[in-house]
């Protein structure tokens, strides 16, 4: 009889990062959304849900779902949380009309400078 020794490689999940009983991952967000709020629906390990977007939500931000992570060891009725990163979308390929509308919005936000 000898010693088995055995070498476990955990290969990263493609949408969450795990820190300890906490979650990570990013939601995309449309710009219209992210400036006048609503909401985007998000994967979780309980399947999906809905996150609520405030007004004015930058890019980056960060959103804490609790109790929406990984079991704590030991103690399977508890659970971690999961942090959600907001990535802001910017629109691609505008047609004229809509770069007219955000060439107006803009000269409105300076003159209110």
């Amino acid at each position: 009889a000898g010693d088995l020794y055995l070498q476990i490689k955990i290969t990263p999940h493609p949408i969450y990062e795990r820190r300890e009983d906490d979650l990570y991952c990013e939601a995309p967000v449309d710009l219209f959304t992210a400036i006048l709020g609503g909401e985007v629906s998000i994967n979780t390990l309980r399947g999906q849900g809905v996150l609520k977007i405030p007004a004015g939500t930058q890019s980056g931000k960060t959103f804490r779902l609790s109790r929406q992570g990984m079991p704590k060891l030991n103690e399977p009725n508890k659970f971690g949380d999961m942090y959600v990163h907001a990535r802001v979308i910017i629109p691609e390929n505008l047609t004229s009309a809509e770069k007219d509308l955000f060439e107006k919005l803009a000269k409105l936000r300076q003159a209110k400078k």
